[in-house]
């Protein structure tokens, strides 16, 4: 747990896990520029649009997240939520190149106060691959928690299959 709350109550975090045979500075551009970004944020059925990017504590990533496959857009729209969301993350730590961390403010949750969630990304070369962890805030109860775990596996799903589309995916 950590000290991060909605309504008062503590919040939990998950974390996931990734060694990949790309190199740090590799694996660090595709968490930090916009290119990269754009190659494999946001879940499976969604496509990212960074519209802003300064990579600095304190600046802000800007892009618009679409649901682009019918499942997706089905689902936001049974959701009552728009198909395309604007979106924010602010940095609050930029530690090139092994450790990225930012906060997203989530203002999408229709009768839901907006809050922040936290995200810590840590890259580490281990033996000419590189290990990747990241940590996440849990939602405001479990059903968004587990959509956001599920969205999180979903978008590195989108890394992975990137990677190993380079010959630099998962290495054991």
């Amino acid at each position: 747990m950590n000290d991060t709350t909605v309504a008062g109550a503590a919040r939990a975090q998950f974390s996931i896990q990734r060694t990949y045979a790309a190199s740090l500075e590799e694996a660090w551009a595709l968490w930090t520029t916009k290119a990269g970004i754009e190659s494999w944020w946001g879940p499976e059925g969604f496509e990212v649009t960074v519209t802003g990017l300064d990579l600095r504590p304190g600046g802000e990533m800007t892009y618009l997240m679409t649901a682009v496959a019918p499942e997706m857009a089905a689902f936001m729209k049974q959701s009552n939520m728009p198909l395309s969301t604007p979106c924010k993350v602010t940095y609050t730590e930029v530690s090139a190149p092994n450790r990225l961390a930012y906060k997203t403010l989530t203002d999408f949750v229709p009768g839901v106060e907006p809050y922040d969630v936290a995200t810590v990304v840590e890259l580490t070369a281990v033996g000419g691959k590189t290990a990747l962890t990241i940590t996440f805030d849990a939602m405001h109860d479990h059903a968004w928690t587990e959509r956001a775990r599920a969205g999180h596996e979903s978008q590195m799903r989108k890394l992975d299959a990137l990677l190993a589309a380079q010959g630099k995916g998962m290495a054991s």
